[in-house]
C-alpha cells in the first residue's frame, strides 16, 4: 500500500519517499506520495522525482495500477533512468496545474449545490471543469444561478476533510451525489469533504482551504447529452 499524503495535506508540494518498485511499463511505485492518482474525474498529478545520486525524471501522469486504489504508479517517460527499489527519492509535483486542479474540484462541488439535480459524470480541469446532471428542463434564470455560485465562493466557507466508516454512509446515502462514481468504499472509511454549512459529500480529491481561494467563475454551455441528462460547463472567469 501507498500512503497517500495529498488526502491530509493537499498543499504539501514536495516529499521524500522510498522506491517500492520501479519499470517504465508500470511507472514508479513509493511508500507515500504527494502525486494525487486520476480517479473521480480529477486527472492524475504531474511533476518530478529526485534521486539521491542527484538525476532526476519527469511524472507524466499518476494512476492507481490495474485499479489498485491502495497503490499509485508515477508514469515517466520512456528514457526514464529509473531508482532501484529501496532508494529514496525526493517528489515534485506541478502545483500551478495542481493548484487550479484544486480550485475547479472545489468550484464543482458548489456547483452540484447550486444545481441542485443528481450528478452523473464529471470532469476537472486546469481551465474549465464539468458536471452531467440528472436534469429534464434547464432552469431558466442561468445568470442567477452564476450569481449564487459566486456568492457562495466569495463567501470564504472553510474546506474540510472527515471521515465517517462505510456503514455510517451505508445508513446516510443521501450524502452521495454521483450516480455513476461511486465513493471508494472497502477500507472501512470513506472520505467526506465539507464546505462550510453548504455541502457535505464524499470525495477523494483534492481541494482548496476556503472557497474565496477559487476565484470568480462563469458557466459555460449547458448541453444536452440523452433524453434527461445536461451538462453544464464551469470556467474560471
Amino acid at each position: 500500500m501507498t500512503d497517500f499524503l495529498f488526502r491530509a495535506d493537499s498543499y504539501m508540494r514536495s516529499a521524500d519517499a522510498t522506491v517500492l518498485e520501479a519499470t517504465h511499463k508500470g511507472g514508479v511505485l513509493l511508500d507515500q506520495t504527494i502525486f494525487y492518482a486520476a480517479s473521480g474525474g480529477q486527472p492524475g498529478d504531474t511533476g518530478e522525482i529526485r534521486r539521491s545520486n542527484g538525476t532526476s525524471f519527469n511524472v507524466v501522469d499518476t494512476v492507481h495500477p490495474n485499479g489498485d486504489k491502495t497503490r499509485i504508479a508515477h508514469l515517466t517517460g520512456a528514457d526514464a533512468d529509473l531508482p532501484a527499489a529501496g532508494e529514496k527519492v525526493t517528489l515534485e509535483i506541478d502545483w500551478e496545474r495542481r493548484h487550479r486542479l484544486m480550485r475547479m474540484h472545489s468550484a464543482l462541488h458548489l456547483l452540484s449545490v447550486v444545481f441542485a439535480f443528481p450528478v452523473t459524470g464529471g470532469q476537472v480541469g486546469t481551465e474549465k471543469g464539468r458536471l452531467d446532471f440528472d436534469m429534464p428542463e434547464v432552469p431558466g434564470d442561468l445568470p442567477a444561478l452564476e450569481a449564487q455560485l459566486n456568492a457562495m465562493i466569495a463567501d470564504d466557507h472553510p474546506v474540510l476533510v472527515e471521515w465517517i466508516s462505510d456503514q455510517e454512509l451505508a445508513e446516510q446515502p443521501q450524502l452521495i451525489k454521483t450516480m455513476a462514481v461511486k465513493p471508494p468504499m472497502g477500507q472501512g472509511q470513506v472520505r467526506l469533504v465539507r464546505i462550510g454549512d453548504v455541502d457535505l459529500q464524499p470525495c477523494g480529491g483534492t481541494h482548496v482551504r476556503s472557497t474565496a481561494e477559487i476565484g470568480p467563475v462563469r458557466l459555460g454551455k449547458v448541453e444536452k447529452k440523452g433524453k434527461i441528462n445536461r451538462r453544464v460547463s464551469l470556467h474560471f472567469a
